[in-house]
């Protein structure tokens, strides 16, 4: 059955393996990072003097530091289970992104542009990596007009389950084109902050709404209000 077909990303088979491979490498952080920080403070303290503190105080903060992240990463993680127990994956090709400021963008960044659920055109809105982490191997492969060929090939084709006009779960193919990998959790800030510049997009019903409630989404007003300002898509895109 292909993935497509199945009624949520969830229910692939395939799919679960991988958010429970990610579950994995979020736990091992989880206790691996406190281990390292608490291991070096001991070795620190018990076998050597002062002097070696200034040595020790980046790692110690870094271990520190990304202690603190993979608690995010822990609710991250929930945020793309909720999405893909909700919709379905949907395989795209030749998706534009670009690193350049998109036009029609709640957010700065780069940006990933997926269709649009309600529309019949092709018509395309982006999805902003908002938060960086984790989002390197992204950021390199979509780079811009110097990046290698060979790197972008290697977001097609893009799976995406979710919808464009709130949040969704994109992910690239394993390599026998079976299941996906990577997966990268992208929403629109309005979605989740009550305070960000907002657009509306023709067909949003309440159905759609609840759906992405469903997914995670937080909306304060039953319709988001259009954000002013917003231009064509005139020169977006790599």
């Amino acid at each position: 059955m292909n993935s497509t077909e199945y009624p949520s990303a969830w229910d692939h088979p395939p799919t679960r393996r991988a958010w429970r491979r990610r579950g994995l490498v979020v736990v091992l952080g989880l206790m691996g990072w406190p281990i390292a920080w608490f291991g070096m403070l001991y070795v620190l303290i018990s076998f050597l003097s002062q002097r070696f503190i200034f040595l020790f105080l980046p790692p110690l903060c870094y271990a520190f530091y990304r202690s603190a992240l993979q608690i995010f990463q822990v609710a991250l993680l929930f945020r793309i289970r909720s999405v893909i127990r909700e919709y379905s994956w949907h395989v795209l090709s030749k998706v534009r992104c670009g690193i350049d400021e998109h036009p029609e963008a709640e957010g700065k960044g780069i940006w990933i542009e997926l269709p649009e659920p309600s529309s019949r055109s092709g018509a395309g809105i982006p999805l902003v990596f908002v938060k960086h982490h984790r989002a390197f191997w992204w950021l390199r492969r979509i780079g811009g007009p110097r990046t290698k060929p060979a790197l972008k090939a290697q977001l097609e084709p893009l799976w995406f389950a979710g919808d464009p006009r709130f949040l969704g779960v994109v992910a690239v193919s394993s390599r026998d084109g079976k299941a996906p990998r990577r997966l990268h959790f992208l929403y629109q800030p309005s979605a989740f902050d009550e305070h960000a510049p907002r657009r509306s997009w023709e067909g949003v019903d309440p159905a759609d709404l609840e759906r992405a409630r469903r997914a995670g989404a937080r909306f304060v007003d039953a319709v988001p209000p259009a954000v002013s300002g917003i231009r064509g898509n005139e020169g977006a895109g790599t």
